[in-house]
Protein backbone atom coordinates (compact mmCIF):
# COMPACT_ATOMS: atom_id res chain seq x y z
CA UNK A 1 0.00 0.00 0.00
CA UNK A 2 2.62 2.55 1.21
CA UNK A 3 3.94 1.52 -2.70
CA UNK A 4 0.94 2.54 -4.46
CA UNK A 5 0.64 5.84 -2.52
CA UNK A 6 4.24 6.60 -3.16
CA UNK A 7 4.07 5.80 -6.59
CA UNK A 8 0.61 8.06 -7.05
CA UNK A 9 2.63 11.09 -5.54
CA UNK A 10 5.33 10.63 -7.56
CA UNK A 11 2.95 11.06 -10.33
CA UNK A 12 1.01 13.52 -9.57
CA UNK A 13 4.07 15.57 -8.93
CA UNK A 14 5.57 14.61 -11.82
CA UNK A 15 2.24 16.05 -13.93
CA UNK A 16 2.21 19.23 -11.75
CA UNK A 17 5.73 20.12 -12.82
CA UNK A 18 4.26 19.60 -16.70
CA UNK A 19 1.55 21.40 -16.24
CA UNK A 20 3.87 24.61 -14.42
CA UNK A 21 4.81 25.43 -17.99
CA UNK A 22 0.85 24.63 -20.03
CA UNK A 23 1.06 27.64 -21.72
CA UNK A 24 3.16 27.57 -24.93
CA UNK A 25 3.59 30.25 -27.97
CA UNK A 26 4.16 27.27 -30.46
CA UNK A 27 1.91 28.27 -33.27
CA UNK A 28 1.46 30.91 -36.12
CA UNK A 29 0.04 34.19 -34.60
CA UNK A 30 -1.28 37.47 -35.58
CA UNK A 31 -1.06 41.28 -34.03
CA UNK A 32 -3.92 42.96 -33.60
CA UNK A 33 -3.36 45.17 -37.08
CA UNK A 34 -3.55 41.64 -38.79
CA UNK A 35 -1.28 43.03 -41.53
CA UNK A 36 0.72 39.57 -41.40
CA UNK A 37 1.20 36.33 -39.58
CA UNK A 38 4.02 35.15 -37.67
CA UNK A 39 5.02 31.70 -37.12
CA UNK A 40 6.80 30.70 -33.29
CA UNK A 41 9.06 27.81 -33.37
CA UNK A 42 11.64 26.05 -31.42
CA UNK A 43 15.13 26.86 -32.29
CA UNK A 44 18.77 26.75 -31.34
CA UNK A 45 18.66 23.21 -30.61
CA UNK A 46 15.05 22.91 -29.40
CA UNK A 47 16.04 25.18 -26.44
CA UNK A 48 14.88 28.57 -27.87
CA UNK A 49 12.08 30.29 -29.77
CA UNK A 50 12.43 31.93 -32.67
CA UNK A 51 9.74 33.58 -35.05
CA UNK A 52 9.43 34.30 -38.62
CA UNK A 53 6.87 36.30 -40.87
CA UNK A 54 4.32 33.52 -42.79
CA UNK A 55 2.11 35.30 -44.54
CA UNK A 56 1.10 39.12 -45.05
CA UNK A 57 -2.13 40.85 -45.59
CA UNK A 58 -0.39 42.68 -48.40
CA UNK A 59 2.46 40.39 -49.92
CA UNK A 60 3.40 43.18 -52.70
CA UNK A 61 4.91 46.86 -52.57
CA UNK A 62 1.98 48.81 -53.82
CA UNK A 63 4.54 51.12 -55.93
CA UNK A 64 6.54 48.11 -57.42
CA UNK A 65 3.55 45.46 -57.63
CA UNK A 66 6.90 43.09 -56.23
CA UNK A 67 6.93 40.98 -53.26
CA UNK A 68 7.73 43.59 -50.51
CA UNK A 69 11.49 43.13 -49.09
CA UNK A 70 13.46 44.07 -46.35
CA UNK A 71 14.26 47.69 -47.77
CA UNK A 72 14.62 49.36 -43.79
CA UNK A 73 17.38 47.12 -42.89
CA UNK A 74 20.68 49.15 -41.85
CA UNK A 75 22.30 46.60 -43.79
CA UNK A 76 22.03 47.47 -47.32
CA UNK A 77 23.04 43.97 -48.16
CA UNK A 78 19.82 43.09 -46.83
CA UNK A 79 17.42 45.06 -48.11
CA UNK A 80 16.67 42.88 -51.00
CA UNK A 81 15.68 40.13 -49.20
CA UNK A 82 12.32 39.09 -49.33
CA UNK A 83 9.59 40.06 -46.04
CA UNK A 84 7.76 36.66 -46.75
CA UNK A 85 9.50 33.56 -44.40
CA UNK A 86 11.69 36.29 -42.65
CA UNK A 87 13.15 35.30 -39.21
CA UNK A 88 12.28 38.49 -36.92
CA UNK A 89 12.43 37.04 -33.67
CA UNK A 90 15.33 35.18 -31.98
CA UNK A 91 16.84 33.46 -29.00
CA UNK A 92 14.07 33.78 -27.03
CA UNK A 93 14.08 31.65 -23.69
CA UNK A 94 11.64 30.22 -21.40
CA UNK A 95 12.38 32.86 -17.85
CA UNK A 96 9.30 31.65 -15.91
CA UNK A 97 4.97 31.89 -15.48
CA UNK A 98 4.89 31.37 -18.93
CA UNK A 99 7.50 34.04 -20.29
CA UNK A 100 10.29 33.96 -22.16
CA UNK A 101 12.66 36.23 -22.04
CA UNK A 102 15.70 37.76 -23.28
CA UNK A 103 15.14 37.64 -27.13
CA UNK A 104 15.31 40.15 -29.88
CA UNK A 105 12.43 41.33 -32.28
CA UNK A 106 13.06 43.04 -35.63
CA UNK A 107 10.62 45.61 -37.07
CA UNK A 108 11.29 45.64 -40.81
CA UNK A 109 9.10 48.38 -41.27
CA UNK A 110 11.50 50.57 -39.62
CA UNK A 111 14.84 48.24 -39.55
CA UNK A 112 14.97 48.62 -35.83
CA UNK A 113 15.88 45.69 -33.18
CA UNK A 114 14.51 45.55 -29.94
CA UNK A 115 15.33 43.44 -26.59
CA UNK A 116 11.72 41.53 -26.63
CA UNK A 117 9.65 39.58 -24.63
CA UNK A 118 6.47 37.07 -24.96
CA UNK A 119 3.94 36.46 -22.68
CA UNK A 120 1.39 33.70 -22.64
CA UNK A 121 -1.74 35.27 -21.16
CA UNK A 122 -4.39 32.67 -22.20
CA UNK A 123 -3.88 29.97 -24.70
CA UNK A 124 -4.95 31.86 -27.48
CA UNK A 125 -3.58 35.35 -26.50
CA UNK A 126 0.08 36.50 -25.85
CA UNK A 127 1.82 39.86 -24.72
CA UNK A 128 4.91 41.03 -26.72
CA UNK A 129 7.15 43.59 -25.88
CA UNK A 130 9.55 45.45 -27.63
CA UNK A 131 11.92 47.92 -25.78
CA UNK A 132 15.20 49.32 -25.46
CA UNK A 133 16.84 49.04 -22.26
CA UNK A 134 14.76 47.93 -19.25
CA UNK A 135 11.72 46.36 -20.16
CA UNK A 136 9.45 49.02 -18.35
CA UNK A 137 10.10 51.57 -20.92
CA UNK A 138 8.56 49.88 -24.50
CA UNK A 139 6.00 48.85 -26.36
CA UNK A 140 3.64 45.79 -26.09
CA UNK A 141 1.01 44.19 -28.73
CA UNK A 142 -1.35 41.64 -27.92
CA UNK A 143 -1.14 38.96 -30.38
CA UNK A 144 -4.02 36.25 -31.00
CA UNK A 145 -3.00 32.44 -31.74
CA UNK A 146 -4.64 31.84 -35.61
CA UNK A 147 -6.60 28.42 -36.04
Amino acid sequence: MKKLLLCLALLLGFVGLASAQTLSPLGVWTNSEKKATFEIYQCGNGKKLCGKIVSLTTPNDPKTGKPKTDSQNPNPKLRTRPRLGLVFMESFEYDEDNKWDDGKIYDPETGKTYSCYMKMLNANTMEVKGYIGISMIGRSQTWTRVK
